[in-house]
Parts: C-alpha cells; sequence; structure tokens
C-alpha cells in the first residue's frame, strides 16, 4: 500500500497572518489567493498535476489542537482510510475525525511528540 505521496501542503500560525502573507507577496514573490494562502501548482514533473499550500494561520487557532505546534504538515496520500486504519494497527494515534468534502478526504494523526499531521487524499482529477 502506498502512503505519503507528497506535501500537500505547510501551514503554521502567525500574530498577523494577512501582513505576514503581504511580506512573502512583497519579498519573496509569492502569488497569495484571496484566502490568503499561495498554492504552488504541480506541472513539470506529475502529468496528473497537483498542489502544495503554503499557509498562516491566526495564532489563536484551534485547527492544529491537540498539538501545541505552531505547524501541521499536510501529505498528500493515496488512500485515507486504507492509511488510518493501518496507521490504528500499529498502535499511532490516529484522530477519530475524517472529514470528506469537495477538496477531498482529510484524516488527522500525532506524532510521538504530539505534533499534528494532516494527511489528505485529494479528490479524483486533483
Amino acid at each position: 500500500m502506498k502512503r505519503v505521496t507528497g506535501i500537500g501542503g505547510i501551514f503554521f500560525k502567525a500574530k498577523d497572518p494577512k501582513a505576514l502573507g503581504e511580506w512573502y507577496r512583497t519579498h519573496l514573490g509569492l502569488k497569495l489567493e484571496d484566502w490568503g494562502g499561495v498554492a504552488f501548482r504541480w506541472a513539470d514533473d506529475n502529468p496528473a498535476g497537483g498542489t502544495t499550500i503554503w499557509s498562516p494561520f491566526q495564532d489563536d487557532t484551534g485547527y492544529f489542537a491537540p498539538s501545541a505546534a505552531p505547524f501541521m504538515v499536510n501529505f498528500r496520500v493515496a488512500d485515507l482510510h486504507a492509511l488510518l486504519a493501518a496507521l490504528r494497527e500499529e498502535g499511532c494515534a490516529v484522530q477519530d475525525k475524517v472529514e470528506e468534502s469537495e477538496f477531498g478526504k482529510f484524516g488527522w494523526v500525532l506524532d510521538p511528540e504530539g505534533n499534528k499531521i494532516e494527511l489528505w487524499q485529494p479528490p479524483a482529477g486533483g
């Protein structure tokens, strides 16, 4: 079974996400989307396409909970439900919640140091 197939996104807390995003736009040339982050689109090495997201979150967000870390990595996966089942069998701290939407399927696991890892199965064609 395939496990991680790439990095889907890097998310981190910021005191002022909008101002920080503007700094990255001005000084590093990132093309910010209306929602405040950047979607790096794959083209050259993956004919099926895909994106990697860079996104600052407000520093008081609860989205990274129960982790206290100021960041969260999102990994692309091929089969979310199969991977979550395997991780549970391996004794990993898999979160009970799974979200499914037009953006794909999302699940979460904590690493041994308590960092929350988001696992994302993109929708078909994404």
